[in-house]
């Protein structure tokens, strides 16, 4: 009989009983006399005992030998912490979340952005939650009854809402996003045009929208993929002006410079390279400003398509003004009388 390990009983090299005393067993106790001619075979309540092991009572089997084990490599999937002096890769910082909102849904904050909101016979509105004061305060630009009824609250409650970093002045309404705007439609509309490459900052997205209304321009044209939503931070930035303004959202930027210029409107992008914007030089031509992102400025394929690249002229210390700034200053250029 084999034990485990496919060691005998008695065995493992080790030398027989016989030989290790006389008539004392694996346990030290003296063995039974046996039978001429008969084995010894310890029983237990008649039946075979268990074969004994050679090893602690506590301690494994041995295991039966092996050939070499092949080298081992990472396992797959398994990836190697980072040991406490090694140093850390960068972590990106997350994107900030608005408010959160119903599904196709937006919360839009501040007296001017919701009075304007409410007058906007194309806006969907939900829910309107307001202050005692800043309902009064909406009142006087927009003179009720308005077309929602407004549900009083606090300032707590809208703290909670839309967070306490946000500026909402004590009023909150809930509407659709606006329906979007066709090219024919703002081509439509006199003044200038104002085009977006890539302009990232909802902040900045809104001050040129308020910037644009301010000075009679048509429609601001953004790219789909890379420009921020229409969120109540970017309709509180343009105070209004998106209730009045078409913001239209392009694919292809450069497709879209070239449709304007079939439509005989003049692309003039805006760098600070350029040579000095005169609004004179451009008098009796509609003008599309091309601008791009606050920090790589316009695209390499946006300003070839451009049919000039112009700057601003800057005395002083600083190189470059805000893209939000300089598209006011441009805009003050272009339709000066």
């Amino acid at each position: 009989m084999k034990t485990p390990g496919n060691f005998r009983q008695g065995g493992s090299g080790r030398p027989p009983s016989s030989d290790r005393g006389p008539g004392k067993g694996h346990s030290g106790q003296p063995q039974r006399p046996t039978h001429a001619g008969q084995p010894q075979r310890p029983t237990q309540n008649g039946q075979p005992a268990r074969p004994t092991t050679l090893h602690a009572p506590n301690a494994q089997a041995p295991r039966p030998p092996q050939g070499p084990r092949p080298p081992q490599g990472p396992a797959q999937g398994f990836k190697k912490p980072f040991r406490n002096n090694a140093p850390r890769p960068p972590q990106r910082e997350e994107p900030r979340r608005g408010p959160d909102a119903p599904k196709g849904a937006v919360w839009l904050y501040g007296h001017h952005a919701i009075a304007a909101a409410l007058a906007n016979p194309a806006r969907r509105l939900r829910h309107l939650l307001v202050t005692e004061e800043a309902e009064a305060a909406i009142a006087g630009a927009l003179k009720q009854p308005w077309p929602l009824t407004a549900e009083r609250t606090d300032r707590a409650r809208l703290d909670q809402l839309l967070g306490r970093d946000v500026v909402h002045q004590g009023a909150a309404l809930l509407a659709d996003p606006l329906p979007q705007p066709s090219l024919q439609s703002v081509l439509d509309r006199p003044g200038p045009l104002l085009v977006l490459d890539q302009v990232s900052d909802p902040r900045n997205v809104g001050a040129i929208m308020r910037s644009a209304a301010a000075f009679g321009a048509s429609g601001v044209i953004v790219q789909d993929r890379n420009a921020p939503d229409e969120t109540g931070a970017l309709a509180k930035a343009a105070s209004g002006a998106l209730e009045i303004l078409p913001l239209l959202r392009a694919v292809n930027i450069t497709r879209t410079l070239i449709a304007l210029k079939a439509a005989n409107i003049w692309c003039i992008g805006l760098d600070a390279a350029g040579p000095s914007l005169s609004g004179a030089a451009f008098a009796g031509r509609r003008v599309a400003l091309v601008l791009g992102s606050e920090g790589e400025g316009m695209r390499r394929l946006t300003r070839e398509t451009c049919d000039e690249v112009v700057g601003l002229s800057i005395k002083g210390a600083v190189e470059s003004l805000n893209v939000s700034a300089a598209a006011a200053v441009a805009l003050y250029e272009l339709t000066r009388p």
